[in-house]
């Protein structure tokens, strides 16, 4: 029979004992205590379905909600689907978030805290609890994230100049195909996700004036606009295409970037692709631990920044949710150059002179 963290039996509804009900009254009724955890959960996505979230936001929330209950069921000595609302209080949910913590980081507790905040935001707006215990569950302080943007003065120009060049060699090298990817990544800045999914229509816009329609996070649509250096790789690239590939469909709908057999180009080829171009450039030392495709993204964002661009621009372009994202890339900027300043030797000098 499962048991409370008191160690005390939960009468199961089933066998016509009374419904568990939670130590700190947290669920307002019999009804609501003896609810199973997993039917809510599902409730619970089916109400943010409106919000046209992204898939990956989703399926992180699934696994930090099933990774916890685990936890939770451990502690409650009950199997994870027989988990009741009941059972959750305070105390539990403290001492479930610790042992979910010993296997994870910081910034992974942190997300899963978030999940169930939610979770339990939704119950409290469905009366299903008179309260969020989660308040009462520490939630680790993340570091501010720094933009992982290729190092070095002329590092992204280097790269562009080594793919017009034809240097990348080995599997997979496609020339045309190579520089377009690139330099679409870095002269808009899209996710990897978004380059992927981009279709041949996507580009519209009169010659001069083309822009790229992008579906971002949450679904949301964005135009960024495509300069005329961009549009004519863009067209080098799909004239070279037409000649590897005479027989292949071009319409509107057909992807954008395709490998070699003419498929839509996926996440481990474009990775493996941008990889090769920077070991071939010989920049492989300049690219930030934990980021490939994504530096190119952050290089353009700390480019815009350092040429002036305000935080609202940077957010419209790159389709950030938050404008706090994109103030990161200004926040950025400006302390490298006082960094630079405080390399000035001069400095020393007047340091002792006074």
């Amino acid at each position: 029979m499962p048991k409370t963290s008191a160690g005390k039996p939960v009468p199961s509804p089933a066998a016509g004992g009374p419904a568990p009900r939670s130590p700190t009254g947290l669920a307002p009724s019999p009804v609501a205590a003896a609810t199973l955890v997993v039917t809510l959960v599902e409730e619970f996505f089916v109400a943010r379905k409106p919000l046209k979230g992204s898939p990956h936001t989703e399926a992180a929330y699934r696994r930090d909600l099933a990774g916890v209950s685990a936890h939770l069921a451990a502690e409650l000595g009950t199997a994870p689907g027989e988990l009741r609302l009941g059972q959750l209080d305070a105390k539990v949910l403290r001492r479930g978030f610790a042992a979910f913590s010993d296997g994870h980081g910081a910034s992974s507790i942190a997300r899963a805290w978030t999940a169930w905040d939610q979770f339990f935001g939704f119950l409290v707006a469905e009366d299903m609890v008179v309260g969020n215990p989660m308040a009462a569950v520490a939630k680790p302080k993340i570091p501010r994230r720094q933009p992982k943007a290729l190092q070095g003065e002329g590092t992204p120009e280097r790269l562009l100049r080594s793919l017009a060049a034809g240097e990348r060699a080995g599997r997979g090298a496609w020339p045309e195909r190579d520089l377009a990817f690139v330099a679409t990544a870095l002269l808009t800045g899209l996710r990897l996700s978004e380059l992927l999914s981009l279709d041949l229509g996507s580009l519209d816009g009169r010659e001069g004036e083309r822009r790229l329609q992008v579906t971002g996070k949450g679904s949301k649509v964005r135009f960024v606009p495509v300069e005329a250096p961009l549009e004519l790789v863009i067209s080098s690239y799909l004239e070279a295409r037409r000649a590897r590939l005479p027989t292949e469909d071009l319409s509107p709908t057909s992807p954008l970037f395709v490998d070699r057999q003419g498929q839509r180009l996926q996440r481990g080829g474009a990775q493996y692709l941008v990889k090769m171009a920077y070991r071939s450039a010989g920049i492989g030392a300049r690219v930030p631990r934990g980021a490939l495709v994504h530096a190119l993204r952050h290089t353009m964002a700390t480019r815009l920044a350092e040429d002036g661009a305000s935080a609202s621009e940077i957010q419209h372009l790159l389709g950030h949710e938050s404008l706090s994202t994109s103030q990161l890339y200004i926040d950025s900027t400006a302390n490298e150059q006082r960094a630079a300043a405080r390399a000035n030797r001069v400095l020393a000098q007047i340091t002792k002179e006074s």
